[in-house]
C-alpha cells in the first residue's frame, strides 16, 4: 500500500473560501475512493491561500474485487426452439461484454431468466485514480467562479497540480494544465519549484524546503500562541475574536505576528470604533490591559519573516494611522451635529424606493414599537418608543457613512454622549442584533422591542412587495431576520402574537402600492417564520415530526408553541404515546374524509339528546369534562396538564370506535356523532396536528 496526494495550487483564493473548500474535498474524495472500492487508511486534506490538497494515507494499489449477478431476459425470450440463443439472448451477452458460454438459467420465483455473473473492481487504482481527480477538482464549488475557454471554473487561476501514489504520478489534465510531481512552496521564504520522488515527501518538502505551514489549525495555533506572548510583554492581552483568527490564518501561508503601535490620542475614540478599525479594515487584534481597556497597541499577522521586522512595523503602523485619523474627524465632526438634525436627513434617505425614507420607517418603528409595549404589557414605554424613533438616526452620520458595521453601535454610542437616557442609547445599541444564528441577542427588554420591532416592519414590507426570498437569493437577509425575532422571543419569553404585529405594521405603512392583498402576504409570512421555526428546533436537536405537529397545530404566538412542543415531548415519553396518537389519528382521518373531503358540513357542537348509547354518552361526558377546564389551562400555557387530559379520554374513544357505528343507516344520528368527533379533533388540533406523527 502506498500513499497518495492530491495538490491543487493556485492564485492567493478568498479567505473564507478555504474552510468549505477543505470540507468538500475530503468529504468528496473519501466519498468516490468508496464508490470505486479503492480500500485506504485515512484521508485528510488541508488548504492555504495558495492550494488545497487530500492526501490518502495507506491506499489500496487496486480497487476491491466482487461478483455481481446479472439477470437478463427470460429463458423463454432467450432461447429459441432448438436452444439456441435468440437476438435478445445475444444482446444480453453483448451488454454485458461476455462470451455465450458465461450465461445460464437462473431460477427465480417469477420463472427462469438468463443470467451471467460480473466481476466488478479490481482495476489499479493508476487506473482510477486519474477519473477521480478530474471529477472532484471540477466538482468543488465556490461562492463565485472564474471561467475558462473551455468552460473549466475554478474560484481562482489554477497553476499547478501535483498528482503521485507512492512514486508513481497520476497523470490527467484540467484546461491547460497538466498534473506532474512538482510542488511550489511560500511566494518569498521557499518559492521552489520542488520534485517529489514518493507521495510520502509531501509534508516535509512543502513544509521544510517551501516554509509552508499546511496544516490551518497549526497556523491558529501560531497566531495565538505567538500574539499572546508579544501582547504580554506590553502588560496586556489580545482582544478575543476567534473568528479573526480564523481569518488571518487563512490570509497567510507562514504566520509571523507583529506588534504595532498607535499615538494615545486615538484612545479617546470609542472601543468599538478602535476595533472596527483594526479588526475589520487592518485584519489586526487590538491589545487590552487588565482593566479591559484597550492599550495603543495591535497586533497584526504577516505572510513572510523579513529581515527588518521594524520597517515592516512601521509600514503597518503608518496605515492603521491613516486609518484613525479618518475615524477622529468623523467622530469629532458627527457630535457637532445634533440627533434631532440627523433625524431630520433621515427624510431624503431612500428605504426601499416602493416603501418610502427612513425618516418614514422611523415614524412607524415608534407606532410599531408602542403597539409591542402595549401587546407585552409594558407600560413604562416612554424609552423605548423614543429609542425606536431614533435608532435609525445613525445612517446619515460620518462615522457610519465610513465604517457600515458600526450601523446601530454608533447611534447607541452617539446617543449616549449627547445626554440620553442610558436605556434609550442601550436599545439603540442592540436594535440590530442578532446579526446571525450564533450572534449576541438583545440584553435589555427595550433593546428586544426596537429590535423586533424594525426586523417585523421590514419583513412586512418585503413580503408585501413580494420580495420572497428564492432559493439562495435572500438579498434583504429576511431569513436571518425571522430567526431574529424567533429567537428574541424565546430568549425574553415575550408573550407576542406575530398575526397581531404583522396586521399592525402592515396598517402603519401609507400610501404603498402592495403586490399581494394583506390576507396573502401575511400567510406568505406566517408559512415563512414557520420554516425558520421548524429548522431552528430541528437544529436544537428536536424530533422533526413533534416539531412538525406543533408548528401545523399554529405558531403565532412562538412562545405559546415552544411551551406545547415541550409538553408533546414528555407526552410522547409516555407508555400510551403510540396507542394515543393511532387513536386520535383516526379521529382525524374520519373528520377529513366525512367532512372536508365528502362536502358534509361539521359543527362545531353535538346535540346531547341524539345520543344513543353507553359509549356514546361516555364519550360525551369526557368530552364535556375535558373542555371544561380546557380554556383556563389554556390561558395559563398549562400545556402539560392539557396534554395530561388526553391519557384518560383515549381508552373512552377506542371504546367508542369499537361499539359505535359512526357512519350508521340514521342520517341525523351520524351527523351527531360526526359532530362530536369535530369538536373534540378540533380541541386536539390546537395542540398538535396528530396525523404529522408516525408511530
Amino acid at each position: 500500500m502506498s500513499d497518495f496526494v492530491l495538490e491543487i495550487g493556485f492564485e492567493e483564493m478568498p479567505a473564507r473560501f478555504l474552510a468549505p473548500l477543505t470540507r468538500e474535498l475530503k468529504e468528496n474524495f473519501e466519498a468516490c475512493l468508496r464508490r470505486e472500492m479503492i480500500g485506504f487508511r485515512s484521508v485528510e486534506a488541508y488548504s492555504t491561500p495558495r492550494r488545497i490538497c487530500v492526501y490518502v494515507l495507506a491506499m489500496n494499489p487496486a480497487q476491491d474485487s466482487r461478483q455481481e449477478l446479472v439477470t437478463g431476459p427470460p429463458v423463454s425470450i432467450a432461447f429459441d426452439q432448438d436452444n439456441n440463443l435468440t437476438k435478445a439472448g445475444l444482446g444480453f451477452a453483448r451488454s454485458q461484454q461476455v462470451e455465450a458460454g458465461y450465461l445460464f438459467r437462473h431460477p427465480t420465483e417469477k420463472g427462469e431468466y438468463l443470467a451471467t455473473k460480473k466481476t466488478l473492481g479490481g482495476k489499479p487504482a493508476m487506473d482510477v485514480l486519474p477519473g477521480i481527480c478530474s471529477e472532484v477538482i471540477k466538482g468543488l464549488s465556490f461562492p463565485k467562479k472564474m471561467r475558462w475557454a473551455d468552460s473549466f471554473t475554478f474560484g481562482r487561476p489554477v497553476r499547478w497540480i501535483l498528482a503521485m501514489l507512492g512514486e508513481q504520478t497520476v497523470p490527467f489534465s484540467i484546461s491547460d494544465v497538466q498534473s506532474g510531481a512538482l510542488t511550489l512552496g511560500h511566494r518569498v521564504l521557499g518559492p521552489g519549484p520542488f520534485k517529489l520522488t514518493t507521495a510520502s515527501e509531501y509534508f516535509q518538502t512543502v513544509e521544510e524546503k517551501g516554509r509552508v505551514v499546511l496544516n490551518p489549525e497549526k497556523r491558529m495555533e501560531v497566531i495565538r500562541f505567538r500574539a499572546s506572548i508579544l501582547a504580554r510583554e506590553k502588560g496586556g492581552d489580545i482582544v478575543e475574536n476567534e473568528k479573526l483568527v480564523h481569518e488571518t490564518a487563512n490570509l497567510v501561508e507562514f504566520p509571523n505576528p507583529v506588534l504595532g503601535r498607535f499615538d494615545e490620542k486615538y484612545l479617546a475614540l470609542p472601543r468599538e470604533v478602535l476595533l472596527t478599525s483594526m479588526e475589520t479594515h487592518q485584519k489586526s487584534f487590538g491589545v487590552a490591559g487588565s482593566d479591559n481597556n484597550l492599550m495603543p497597541y495591535f497586533l497584526t499577522v504577516i505572510n513572510n519573516d523579513p529581515g527588518d521586522i521594524n520597517l515592516v512595523r512601521k509600514g503597518w503602523e503608518r496605515v492603521l494611522k491613516a486609518r484613525l485619523e479618518d475615524a477622529m474627524f468623523f467622530w469629532n465632526s458627527d457630535r457637532s451635529v445634533s440627533i434631532e438634525a440627523r433625524q431630520e436627513k433621515l427624510d431624503r434617505v431612500v428605504f426601499l424606493a416602493p416603501l418610502g425614507s427612513m425618516g418614514d420607517k422611523a415614524r412607524r418603528l415608534d407606532e410599531i414599537a408602542g403597539f409591542v409595549c402595549n401587546e407585552l404589557g409594558i407600560k413604562n414605554k416612554k424609552h423605548i418608543r423614543q429609542a425606536a424613533l431614533t435608532c435609525k438616526s445613525d445612517l446619515v452620520s460620518e462615522m457610519v457613512g465610513e465604517f457600515a458595521d458600526l450601523q446601530g453601535i454608533m447611534g447607541g454610542i452617539y446617543a449616549q454622549a449627547a445626554g440620553y437616557d442610558k436605556d434609550v442609547a442601550r436599545a439603540i445599541y442592540e436594535h440590530y442584533l442578532p446579526l446571525g444564528p450564533e450572534s449576541l441577542l438583545p440584553e435589555t427588554s427595550a433593546g428586544a422591542v426596537v429590535s423586533i420591532a424594525d426586523k417585523a416592519d421590514n419583513l412586512t414590507g418585503c413580503f408585501g412587495l413580494n420580495m420572497v426570498p428564492t432559493g439562495a437569493a435572500d438579498p434583504y437577509a429576511l431569513r436571518r431576520q425571522a430567526l431574529g425575532i424567533i429567537r428574541i422571543i424565546l430568549e425574553h419569553k415575550l408573550n407576542l402574537d406575530l398575526e397581531k404585529l404583522f396586521g399592525f405594521c402592515r396598517a402603519a405603512y401609507s400610501n404603498v402600492k402592495w403586490k399581494q392583498d394583506p390576507g396573502e402576504s401575511l400567510e406568505t409570512l406566517i408559512q415563512f417564520i414557520s420554516a425558520r421555526l421548524r429548522a431552528y428546533w430541528q437544529g436544537a436537536g428536536h424530533d422533526g415530526k413533534i416539531v412538525e405537529a406543533v408548528i401545523r397545530a399554529g405558531c403565532n404566538n412562538i412562545l405559546a408553541t415552544e411551551k406545547r412542543l415541550s409538553a408533546l415531548v414528555k407526552f410522547s415519553e409516555k407508555p400510551d404515546f403510540e396507542p394515543a396518537v393511532l387513536t386520535f389519528k383516526r379521529i382525524d382521518n374520519i373528520i377529513r374524509k366525512q367532512g372536508m373531503e365528502s362536502g358534509v358540513k361539521l359543527l362545531d357542537k353535538y346535540d346531547p339528546r341524539l345520543l344513543k348509547d353507553d359509549y356514546e354518552s361516555r364519550l360525551a361526558s369526557q368530552i364535556d369534562e375535558v373542555l371544561a377546564g380546557w380554556e383556563g389551562q389554556w390561558v395559563k400555557g398549562d400545556f402539560d396538564a392539557l396534554f395530561d387530559r388526553l391519557h384518560g379520554l383515549r381508552p373512552i374513544v377506542d371504546d367508542f370506535f369499537d361499539h359505535v357505528m359512526v357512519m350508521c343507516d340514521d342520517q341525523e344520528l351520524r351527523q351527531n356523532r360526526l359532530n362530536m368527533l369535530n369538536v373534540l379533533s378540533k380541541k386536539l388540533g390546537t395542540l398538535a396536528d396528530f396525523s404529522a406523527l408516525q408511530v
